[in-house]
């Protein structure tokens, strides 16, 4: 079984630093590129220190060994043709590599996520490109909320050029050869790294890797494809929505030249209400009752979201009672919640002389 720390000449209660800063130096000798370069050391070492920098791997190591599930830590394996070959297949992460703080590290002037990502896999720049996301704050009446709304917001944001649809090119012009990148849709270039020099391709950002520009630009866009522009979005809230939500619209966003739209992101604020509140799928309010209506029932219009709806009080109803208006509460598919009602019996602070009297003839008989 492989010592880990044996490998990267450091102890066994070595620290994160010590374990990085063993591995950079073991990295920068044994580097393949490198004259006196060794790709099997270099395997070793970027194995070693992938599962000695993660806490959780060196945890498993330390306790089970070489063994455990993941023991090989992601590294390198096979010699360095194999290497290159499986990471240009996406056999590797190197994302661990741009930040010191997750393990990895970087030096001024290069960023190995940058040089790997770029050099195995065309350039990041290969990805789709995708626009920036939009975030807007809209604030709806608590009927709005319940029920659902449409509304058309204006938002000044970037889109795509409709006078060209977002080639960049004047209606009917020939494509010609991209002069930036001579037609291959590609830009090599070379990055400094402690490897030493790495050469590298990113998309063309002029052809957006397609090789091929418009002859004549759009005079509109001036043969970007896309310009700020004021436009209307229109959007339909869900019923029932409660405050804070939020409401992701895909393709919503800014625009951006050879790739994808961002998204909108619509985060709703709902006004509270005089009489309800929102629970779930049915609607909560207080209701004060008087001490007659309690005693002997009563029938009482309730002001619902939907107009008038009579309330029935049943003789001797309590304070904490709660009576309900089926079928007036938050939409919710086929069906609605309801309308709880809880009632609070007022009790008067002064008596007349006759409501004394039939007061004293309930004591008297015990009630």
């Amino acid at each position: 079984m492989k010592n880990y720390y044996d490998i990267l000449g450091v102890g066994k209660k070595a620290s994160k630093d010590e374990i990085k800063k063993a591995f950079r130096s073991l990295a920068h000798k044994y580097h393949p590129d490198k004259k006196g370069g060794d790709a099997e050391k270099f395997k070793e070492a970027n194995e070693a220190y992938s599962v000695l920098s993660d806490d959780q791997k060196r945890a498993q190591y330390d306790t089970y060994g070489q063994t455990f599930a993941g023991g090989n830590g992601g590294g390198f394996s096979g010699n360095w043709e194999d290497i290159m070959r499986q990471a240009g297949q996406g056999g590797f992460d190197f994302s661990g590599f741009a930040n010191g703080a997750q393990g990895g590290f970087s030096a001024e002037g290069f960023d190995l996520g940058d040089i790997f990502g770029e050099f195995f896999s065309g350039g990041r720049n290969s990805r789709v490109k995708r626009g920036r996301d939009i975030s807007i704050d809209i604030e709806l009446e608590f009927s709005e909320a319940i029920f659902g709304v449409d509304r058309a917001i204006l938002l000044n944001k970037i889109s795509v050029c409709q006078t060209c649809d977002g080639t960049g090119g004047k209606k009917g012009t020939e494509q010609v050869t991209c002069q930036t990148c001579n037609g291959k849709g590609k830009i090599r270039e070379m990055k400094r790294s402690i490897f030493g020099s790495i050469e590298v391709a990113r998309t063309c950002e002029t052809c957006v890797g397609s090789g091929k520009v418009p002859k004549e630009k759009c005079q509109i866009c001036d043969g970007l494809g896309i310009l700020k522009k004021e436009e209307e979005i229109k959007i339909k809230t869900p019923a029932g929505i409660d405050n804070g939500e939020m409401i992701r619209y895909s393709g919503g966003g800014e625009a951006v030249k050879g790739g994808t739209p961002g998204d909108l992101y619509i985060k709703i604020h709902v006004k509270g209400h005089k009489l309800f509140r929102k629970e779930g799928n049915d609607l909560i309010m207080n209701l004060d009752v008087k001490l007659s209506d309690a005693l002997l029932g009563a029938k009482i219009d309730i002001q619902t979201l939907d107009g008038l709806s009579t309330l029935n009080i049943p003789e001797g109803a309590n304070t904490g009672d709660i009576l309900q208006i089926k079928g007036k509460g938050v939409p919710s598919g086929n069906r609605r919640g309801d309308i709880l009602i809880n009632l609070k019996v007022t009790l008067p602070k002064k008596l007349s002389k006759s409501a004394r009297e039939a007061v004293q003839k309930l004591k008297e008989e015990g009630l």
